[in-house]
């Protein structure tokens, strides 16, 4: 019995001894001559990865919704869908529906909710696609982005410009649309007659913007011509999309922290209502029944406020008014020479069916939204990129004021996308008509809280 618990005993030390044996770290080596390879170099034995197959998308049909109904954008944009159903190498087949225009495609949108016979793509305003998506309607293509077989390339997506892309991401980061174009609210400048009032160039600050808007104004009041008294500065329309640019170049913003509301009651806000009511009150705006181009064609306004798009029609008046002015498209100066513009266009979006189609539906988006693809797509419209790489032929050199418009994109922001925002716009219109008449900054501020309320009032009715 003894000689037993003595055996126990012997194999239990070497049991331990051994087991500490195993657990102690391994005896530190000398440095040699040559130093390790570093740790993040892969082994030359384990295989490279490989790229995960692509779900079979082939007889795949996608029906595609867009506002492009006439003229040069549907010639183009049947070319660009014909281009695709014969060479794309998925087998998928895409059926382009053209709905009139946005507002109709909107309406159409909104009732093939109620009756479920919804298309697979469809274009929309970026505050549209946030309403269908908080319906349940629009997929998030943050998966679709990132995939590393068929997403986007780093080098793509850091071509998109941010104020186009912005628009299609929510507040949570969820993107719900892929800018296809871009159009910029920008200013027209009137080169020739800027310099035959002393000068240089366009204003890079507010205050320099005063000066040559009033002695615009100033000129067509005391020259011989009695039918101009009253003209000759800023053409005065005060729509969303010329005071968004306004209050960013005065370094404000009218969106909340959180994003999901508005704040148009700030200090900026402010500012920027101050700075109209000045310009109004030292007659140095006009207002216009229409689209101003006539009276920035007949040196009735030195500025006006213009959509890049419009770049077209004013030319045309220009060449009707016989005007052989320089002009072109200038940014919105701030006061501490801040420099922007309004960035805004039609997003493209999935609307959820199945795995299969959404699949489908995003290749044919990328396809769509490619560098390449709007080469082709601004040639026919009269758009601009939305993104960098984007081979543009000889339009910058046949088309300067063109050019020049394009130049300032990158200075380009977005309007908010909240579903309640096409109501608030003309709410913001209403509301900087009314400071016009305001007696003094107290009045105005009141105006701004009002304004205020009332957005935050049409932010709970979308919900």
């Amino acid at each position: 019995m003894k000689r037993s618990k003595l055996l126990y005993s012997i194999l239990a030390v070497i049991m331990v001894v051994s087991l500490l044996a195993a657990c102690a770290p391994p005896p530190v080596e000398e440095p040699t001559e040559e130093p390790a390879p570093p740790t993040d170099v892969p082994p030359t034995d384990v295989p490279a990865p490989t790229e995960v197959p692509m779900p079979d998308v082939s007889g795949t049909t996608v029906v595609f919704w867009h506002a492009m109904s006439s003229g040069a954008n549907l010639e183009g944009m049947t070319a660009l869908v014909e281009e695709f159903n014969s060479t794309n190498e998925y087998g998928i087949t895409v059926e382009a529906v053209a709905q009139g225009s946005q507002g109709d495609l909107e309406t159409a949108v909104n009732g093939a909710i109620t009756t479920g016979e919804l298309p697979n793509l469809t274009m929309g305003f970026p505050n549209g696609l946030s309403r269908w998506y908080g319906l349940g309607v629009i997929a998030p293509l943050n998966d679709f982005i990132n995939n590393p077989t068929y997403g986007l390339s780093p080098e793509v997506l850091a071509g998109i410009f941010p104020g186009p892309y912005s628009s299609g991401t929510l507040a949570d980061g969820t993107q719900i649309g892929i800018p296809m174009h871009q159009s910029a609210q920008v200013i027209f400048y009137n080169y020739t007659w800027a310099e035959e009032l002393g000068f240089a160039g366009p204003p890079q600050t507010s205050a320099e913007f005063k000066e040559q808007a009033c002695a615009a104004a100033a000129a067509n009041g005391s020259d011989d011509n009695p039918d101009n008294d009253g003209t000759g500065g800023y053409v005065y329309f005060p729509d969303a999309s010329m005071v968004s640019p306004w209050i960013w170049a005065f370094g404000g913003e009218y969106i909340n922290e959180a994003g999901d509301g508005y704040s148009l009651n700030n200090e900026a806000v402010l500012n920027v209502a101050l700075f109209f009511k000045d310009l109004y009150d030292n007659g140095c705006t006009l207002s216009t029944p229409s689209f101003p181009n006539p009276e920035f064609a007949g040196r009735l306004a030195l500025f006006a406020t213009s959509s890049t798009a419009g770049i077209p029609f004013q030319a045309s008046a220009m060449e009707e008014a016989g005007n052989a002015d320089v002009w072109g498209a200038i940014p919105y100066p701030g006061p501490d020479g801040t420099l922007t513009v309004d960035a805004f266009g039609q997003m493209v979006g999935i609307v959820q069916t199945n795995e299969t189609a959404d699949l489908a539906a995003w290749l044919f988006l990328k396809w769509l939204t490619s560098p390449e693809t709007q080469g082709t797509w601004i040639s026919y419209a009269s758009f601009f990129p939305s993104q960098e790489g984007v081979d543009l032929g000889t339009r910058p050199a046949d088309d300067p004021i063109w050019a020049g418009a394009l130049e300032l994109l990158p200075l380009g922001k977005a309007e908010p996308n909240l579903p309640a925002h096409g109501a608030v716009r003309g709410a913001i219109r209403d509301a900087f008509f009314a400071i016009l008449e305001a007696a003094d900054s107290a009045a105005i501020q009141a105006i701004l809280d009002e304004l205020n309320q009332t957005a935050a009032d049409l932010v709970a009715e979308s919900q």
